[in-house]
């Protein structure tokens, strides 16, 4: 499994025989243009102006997924769960990739008490918001992921070069959410590659280097 970040909420989840798209960028909203790349799979987590953005550059004809519920696309399964809080629409995403499991919070809202352990089994990879317009604070993040207990956090939605100042303005830096989790030195990558065997025994958190392209306009 290869994970690349491409700025703001947008990752591309890559395993040898399918690859999914989380939350497509729109480029007109955070100044990011994604390359053209081809998926199985699109999770939409939200209507966010900056993540919005129905397949984008992607093709392949993959399957859309914007709302809550299990679907299997090229035997992955995938389950959708609302956490959508004060009329605002989330749906959190997890993949399970044969066995290897990846969440995606999306903007987060609040995770239902059923979401801990038995419902969605063992969590991975947790792709976790540090900040936002609806992003709960950063010591309730930590509750969740503490809840949800992955082997491997990757922080997303902060204030990353690329990214257009108004958007940027409206983001956090990952300096307090790495304090709030106590974590001084984080591993920094490009790309996560991990298989199964490869996980660590405790939660790690790595950051990933935005690999979308700043475009002018």
């Amino acid at each position: 499994m290869d994970i690349n970040w491409y700025g703001f909420s947008c990752f591309r989840l890559r395993e040898r025989r399918v690859t999914a798209i989380c939350d497509p960028l729109n480029r007109k909203a955070t100044g990011i243009q994604l390359p053209k790349m081809q998926a199985d799979i699109v999770t939409i987590s939200n209507d966010s102006s900056a993540s919005f953005e129905e397949r984008g550059n992607v093709g392949g004809k993959p399957k859309v997924l914007r709302g809550p519920g299990d679907f299997e696309v090229k035997q992955v399964l995938v389950t959708g769960m609302s956490t959508s809080r004060n009329g605002t629409r989330n749906v959190a995403f997890f993949l399970d990739f044969a066995g290897l499991t990846i969440g995606h919070l999306g903007e987060l809202g609040q995770v239902p008490a059923s979401a801990g352990g038995e419902e969605l089994g063992d969590i991975d990879v947790l792709l976790a918001p540090v900040s936002g317009p609806h992003i709960p604070d950063i010591s309730r993040i930590a509750e969740v992921i503490s809840q949800l207990d992955p082997r491997i956090v990757v922080p997303m939605q902060y204030r990353h070069e690329g990214l257009r100042s108004e958007q940027s303005e409206s983001l956090e830096p990952v300096d307090r959410f790495l304090n709030e989790l106590g974590i001084s030195d984080p591993e920094v990558t490009d790309t996560l590659k991990l298989t199964k065997s490869s996980l660590p025994e405790e939660t790690q958190v790595v950051l990933l280097r935005p690999t979308g392209a700043a475009r002018p306009g």
